[in-house]
């Protein structure tokens, strides 16, 4: 009997996780093993080469792309990291999309060890219709070894697409130097991933942000609060979360809790492609000791750039009290009150284990010391002997400039004026331009030499006389010279 059981368990956690990873299917969704002539399987997902026929359009100068296989790559390394497409010139990839709305997309870049190119000399940027995602990068982060067998890198934008297209560009930064890539993801987002209204938090307050569907984000950081590492492989979105210890500063009085019942998804709220199970069934917690509420705030502090504001999403879902109703906190955001006395009972309509996030704005002041701190603790509601504050999750992403860049203070239009494209053809033109003044100056220098030094000149008045006008006339013209 006890077998029965553990087998009907068993084929119904299959059949779960077999429903949950086909709840969300894409109106688009394109997956390119770039510079590869056939096809790979990673996490189950299937990427088509790019050299295959009928697939994504690639544009580019002829002579300008170069398809690049790894030599003696790790064994263990998925396959699209074993192929490339290098750019010596400006290239880029069309995607058609069915639909308008957010689309994510995923560039994949690894610097393997090849013996006819130098990766060190890569240094390019990267567009999105329009936005710049990336401006003179060289294919792996700034703070990591610059060598070429550096591990791959992913990099993640949510754009917003009206005009049916994806064009994704990769442009040089100079003549000697060049982009690649090794994998691109287009994928259309979920109409509920990203929200359009969000609360600002600035030192003078709180206020509504409206407007964020539309702006251009990348993806910064997704943390798996209280959890292990959650890989594409367990999310329906493809997403990879990372634990939260190395951004926890302040943990006196917090604990770690897990959570091995059902997650209560409901219609209307927090969906798994907003969050996974695995990231909602795990939190930390602050827990009232010795009858008394406690005092600790959780504190996770996240490195960002300066400069841009910035989309923080906070994942909450409660795992750890024994009854609704007893759950109050409050939330900081770099020290600013953001939320007081949030009460996750109600904002779930009273259902334990159910998900929640709220979506909060910082702007460039904000986040100037180059930190985001995310704060949670007890509020003047916590009672005793129950949970005083919980988190389950957090996200950041940057959000565009006034440029249109996610990467510095440079848009696409100085890009591509800048490209080693441009620049070539720009002088090209010059030359061709000033070669024609030189051939207009040479005509009209030609005519008039013309008109002043050439013509008929009269014979000397010796010339022999005849008695027959005509006759002389005749002879006249005979013996005309012209200089």
């Amino acid at each position: 009997m006890a077998i029965r059981i553990g087998g009907f368990l068993l084929l119904f956690s299959a059949f779960f996780a077999f429903s949950v990873s086909i709840s969300f299917s894409p109106a688009n969704e394109y997956l390119v093993d770039c510079g590869s002539v056939v096809d790979s399987t990673v996490d189950n997902r299937h990427f088509i080469g790019d050299d295959s026929p009928s697939n994504v359009k690639l544009f580019s100068s002829e002579g300008s792309i170069i398809t690049l296989q790894s030599e003696n790559t790790a064994p263990n390394i998925p396959q699209i990291y074993k192929t490339a497409r290098v750019f010596t010139r400006q290239a880029k990839y069309e995607f058609n999309v069915a639909e308008k709305g957010t689309h994510m997309v995923r560039l994949h870049f690894h610097r393997f060890n090849s013996s006819r190119i130098d990766f060190s000399d890569a240094q390019f940027h990267v567009t999105v219709n329009g936005y710049v995602v990336l401006s003179n990068f060289s294919g792996h982060d700034d703070d990591d070894d610059s060598s070429a067998s550096s591990g791959p890198r992913v990099r993640e934008f949510l754009i917003w697409v009206d005009v049916g297209i994806v064009v994704i560009r990769f442009v040089p930064s100079k003549d000697s130097n060049f982009a690649f890539v090794n994998a691109i993801e287009v994928i259309s987002a979920p109409k509920d991933l990203i929200a359009d209204v969000a609360t600002s938090v600035s030192n003078d307050g709180t206020e509504q942000f409206s407007g964020l569907v539309r702006q251009a984000l990348e993806v910064v950081y997704r943390v798996n609060v209280g959890g292990k590492k959650v890989t594409p492989f367990n999310d329906t979105l493809w997403r990879t979360w990372v634990p939260d210890e190395t951004f926890l500063k302040v943990t006196d009085g917090s604990e770690k809790v897990y959570f091995s019942g059902r997650i209560k998804y409901r219609l209307g709220g927090a969906t798994r492609e907003v969050g996974p199970d695995n990231v909602y069934n795990t939190a930390r917690v602050v827990k009232s000791k010795s009858g008394s509420v406690s005092r600790v705030n959780m504190t996770w502090e996240l490195p960002v750039s300066s400069g841009y504001k910035y989309l923080i999403r906070l994942h909450f879902c409660d795992i750890a009290s024994m009854s609704i109703g007893m759950l109050y906190f409050n939330i900081y955001i770099n020290g600013n009150l953001a939320y007081q006395d949030l009460d996750i009972s109600d904002a779930t309509n009273y259902v334990l284990a159910s998900p929640y996030y709220i979506d909060f704005v910082v702007d460039d002041e904000s986040s100037s010391s180059g930190l985001i701190s995310v704060s949670v603790g007890p509020s003047s509601k916590s009672v005793e002997h129950a949970v005083d504050a919980i988190l389950n999750g957090i996200e950041i992403m940057k959000m565009n400039n006034t440029l249109g860049s996610l990467d510095g203070f440079v848009s696409m239009e100085t890009i591509l004026n800048r490209c080693p494209n441009r620049r070539n053809l720009s002088l090209f033109m010059s030359m061709v331009a000033f070669m024609c003044i030189l051939m207009s100056v040479y005509i009209v220098i030609q005519r008039r030499k013309s008109k002043d030094g050439f013509g008929w000149l009269r014979l000397s008045d010796n010339a022999p006389e005849d008695n027959n006008s005509k006759t002389a006339d005749r002879v006249g013209s005979e013996f005309a010279v012209k200089v």
